[in-house]
């Protein structure tokens, strides 16, 4: 039986994973999650999964938890309830956990991600900012600390398995696949105007807010750029992106012998996430199958790079290096915040992005503290620049 911890086990890819976890009764023992402000839903897993230790987001929601398992009248004993940053660190340090899950949104999850490495922990991945923000100093922890590091997120957990049937200097390139999200056909003289409602309405996906709107933009799949650097060592003339709006292929591996390998399956997260809990095992699952009666298609086509600043800023960044991930990253976070808030306009998210990206200092980063100062610096830039264009709109 494997023992896992879960950083945001009330998350979409947290519930996707106890869902997993329940499909295969008797492979893993949940043994610490980390569930952030939903109390109600962290008691109902806490009093199923019996954990030996629940955190949450702040002290007051400690003492709600509290009262919420006790009213329940299990005779169980009670979890340790601990809260706030230093209580996700336990979770993802718990020395009883073999392997941490990694899916609590933001920065937040990125300490805590970085301490478990250190502690000899197997990552389970589905926090974008943790490689985006922080990819250098995390697979050099990575590789001191020898522990395995599974991608979680459709496109890279498809790369992996599709890596498996050659060698790294076998390898011309990757490719990621982009669904295009709501406004593949949408005319550039249009997006001024597009609304967060409009940019929500993912095609292919559920999936929460920023990431939705991160699709809407390509943000999204620039970050994936970057995360498949470094998962994967590959420079970034070898990593391609076409749009696939069908989401049936999730990525592929070109071999240098012009074979192309690809990965295929349905638009449920269930089955990345079983292969990076399992690996290097394959299991049976009894959730997801694809359904061939419906594939009738297979489109693809060019990223317009136009169309897509998000896309095309997320790249540079990578190229220039150092911090400039690490900000893109924070400016995109407080960019959207501000659009879903109808503080700014649509266009104006690649906009805010640009300006933090040419003010950006140039530091090296040799650590989480410098991340974590990068991170912050950007934050403050992006702030300043969403409320001058605010005030300039009137």
């Amino acid at each position: 039986m494997k023992r896992i911890a879960i950083l945001g086990s009330t998350g979409s890819i947290g519930r996707q994973c106890l869902s997993v976890v329940d499909s295969l009764a008797g492979s893993f023992e949940v043994v610490a999650i980390a569930a952030g402000s939903n109390v109600k839903l962290a008691a109902e897993q806490a009093a199923k999964y019996r954990p030996r230790i629940v955190s949450v987001a702040t002290e007051k929601a400690a003492g709600e938890l509290c009262d919420a398992l006790k009213a329940r009248g299990t005779k169980a004993p009670l979890p340790e309830i601990v809260s706030g940053a230093e209580g996700i660190e336990r979770v993802a340090t718990h020395p009883d956990a073999e392997t941490v899950v990694s899916a609590a949104v933001g920065v937040v999850g990125l300490r805590a991600t970085h301490l478990a490495i250190e502690q000899g922990k197997n990552i389970a991945l589905a926090n974008k900012e943790v490689l985006v923000a922080a990819g250098e100093v995390v697979m050099a922890a990575v590789a001191r600390h020898r522990v395995a590091l599974l991608p979680v997120d459709s496109e890279h957990n498809a790369i992996h398995q599709c890596l498996r049937a050659g060698t790294g200097r076998e390898v011309r390139r990757l490719v990621l696949t982009a669904s295009g999200g709501p406004f593949r056909r949408t005319p550039i003289s249009k997006l001024a105007k597009v609304t967060p409602k409009q940019a929500l309405a993912h095609p292919n996906w559920k999936m929460g807010q920023r990431i939705s709107i991160d699709s809407a933009t390509l943000m999204n799949k620039g970050f994936e750029v970057i995360e498949a650097r470094w998962l994967f060592g590959m420079d970034l003339p070898k990593i391609h992106v076409v749009i696939h709006p069908q989401s049936t292929i999730h990525s592929m591996v070109e071999y240098v012998d012009g074979s192309i390998l690809a990965q295929l399956g349905p638009t449920d997260m269930r089955m990345p996430i079983q292969y990076a809990l399992t690996y290097p095992d394959r299991v049976a699952s009894n959730h997801c199958a694809l359904d061939w009666k419906s594939l009738r298609r297979l489109d693809f086509e060019e990223v317009p790079a136009r169309k897509f600043r998000c896309f095309e800023l997320a790249k540079e960044s990578l190229r220039q290096g150092g911090p400039m991930p690490c900000a893109l990253n924070a400016a995109d976070e407080v960019a959207v915040a501000a659009f879903l808030e109808h503080r700014l306009p649509f266009l104006g998210i690649p906009a805010v992005i640009e300006s933090v990206l040419e003010k950006m200092p140039r530091t090296t980063m040799r650590s989480i503290e410098d991340v974590l100062a990068a991170d912050a610096e950007a934050r403050q830039l992006a702030r300043q620049e969403v409320d001058a264009r605010a005030r300039r709109a009137g």
